[in-house]
């Protein structure tokens, strides 16, 4: 078991963020280390390998975690059966716990995570005799107002739907960790029972990274349950945007960006998709490659790589994504129009709320996508002016929030109050 930290503080807390999954689930981690950190704190950032030179360049601590997130996709995707499926993602998790141990073990006082690794983070937090926190990009609390993100939504659900399908879900989290738990338990020396999964119902604080503006906070959420505004990310400052970019952008009007993240869907298909729509819609387009190595053809299209969306955002007629927590805050904080084509987890529910708030027409679920229904979507997002002027509101009243500093002042309570009881 590691060894406890000492229980004599400072003015200084040692922080660390611990957060696995895809560029989505790590950037806006950076921002919000950046603002502890310049609160007089020391911040690590515990993620993959791949995402170590995003967290140093934002000038925070890396600290490894094991895994790569796009080979686990792969891996899942070519397993044989749903079993086969679930035996990867259970080594990945085993791998994930060892690493979430030794990045604490190696100096934290809190420790606050990303709901993917909540339940291994709450464990290892536990073994050290440290406070933690939740750092959620989505809501991870049951309630009645809304199912859980990822949950199958076909016709109108009552409050009590919604709160039995947000308990099934946390408890299906629990059955999916209860082995790796179980084991992580044993090395670390502590009882059975204990962290089953990321649950608020017995008082452990979490705070949600989105706006009250786009997601309300639910009435019936424990009152240790917060929403405070997004985290944006932070941009490395020695960024540059590529040269052939700028050039595109001055040469004519407002392109429209079209990007599917860390989506994996067949590449060729997409490639025609994208380029026959731009074609038809009449627009120039930039297109961000991704995971799925997107580099369709045409005149009017300029093809990139990773790069920050809060710079890119704001020079684009509207964004096609795929709905991802990361990417839709940071259309709405462009004040832009989108046309969300979810194609799995948490995506749906983001892509029913940018419609809900009027900012984007009717979802695409990804095997709806073909080149005329984006065509269409494109050219209802920029045929007038009410998307436009509904994402502009919106984006005035996302701006107003002040997330990072509502969990300051949280992670100074929780850090004071356990002080006190040491």
């Amino acid at each position: 078991m590691p060894s406890r930290p000492s229980p004599e503080r400072s003015a200084v807390v040692r922080v660390l963020i611990v957060t696995a999954g895809s560029r989505g689930d790590v950037a806006p981690f950076t921002g919000l280390g950046q603002r502890l950190q310049q609160a007089g704190h020391q911040v690590a950032l515990a993620a993959h390998d791949r995402f170590a030179g995003l967290v140093r360049e934002c000038g925070l601590e890396h600290r490894v975690l094991p895994g790569d997130p796009l080979e686990l996709v792969r891996a899942r995707t070519a397993a044989p059966s749903p079993d086969a499926a679930r035996s990867v993602f259970a080594s990945f998790l085993d791998d994930l716990g060892e690493g979430v141990t030794a990045a604490a073990a190696a100096g934290t006082d809190v420790l606050l995570t990303g709901f993917g690794p909540a339940p291994l983070s709450r464990l290892v937090a536990d073994g050290l005799g440290i406070p933690s926190l939740g750092v959620y990009l989505v809501p991870g609390v049951p309630t009645r107002e809304f199912p859980p993100p990822g949950w199958p939504v076909s016709g109108p659900r009552s409050p009590a739907d919604n709160l039995a399908a947000g308990r099934e879900m946390l408890a299906r989290t629990g059955s999916l960790y209860a082995d790796v738990l179980h084991r992580l338990r044993a090395r670390l020396g502590r009882p059975s029972g204990t962290a089953e999964a990321p649950d608020a119902v017995d008082g452990w604080p979490i705070c949600h990274g989105f706006s009250p503006a786009v997601v309300p906070r639910p009435a019936d959420w424990p009152a240790t349950v917060h929403v405070t505004g997004y985290w944006w990310p932070a941009v490395p400052p020695r960024w540059q945007p590529p040269d052939h970019l700028v050039d595109f952008l001055e040469a004519g009007p407002a392109p429209v960006f079209i990007g599917f993240g860390s989506m994996t869907p067949d590449r060729e298909r997409l490639h025609d998709v994208v380029a026959a729509a731009v074609r038809r819609a009449g627009v120039r387009a930039v297109v961000q490659s991704g995971w799925a190595e997107l580099g369709p053809l045409g005149d009017d299209i300029v093809v990139v790589g990773d790069l920050p969306h809060e710079w890119l955002f704001p020079h684009m007629a509207a964004v096609v994504h795929h709905a991802g927590a990361g990417t839709t805050g940071a259309g709405l904080r462009a004040g832009v129009p989108a046309v969300p084509v979810p194609v799995l987890v948490d995506q749906p529910f983001w892509a029913a709320r940018l419609h809900h708030l009027g900012v984007a027409p009717h979802p695409l679920p990804l095997p709806e996508l073909t080149a005329d229904t984006l065509a269409d979507a494109l050219r209802s997002c920029l045929g007038g002016s009410i998307y436009r002027d509904r994402a502009t509101e919106l984006a005035r009243r996302i701006r107003a929030d002040d997330g990072p500093a509502a969990v300051l002042s949280i992670l100074t309570r929780l850090v004071g109050e356990r002080g006190q009881q040491l």
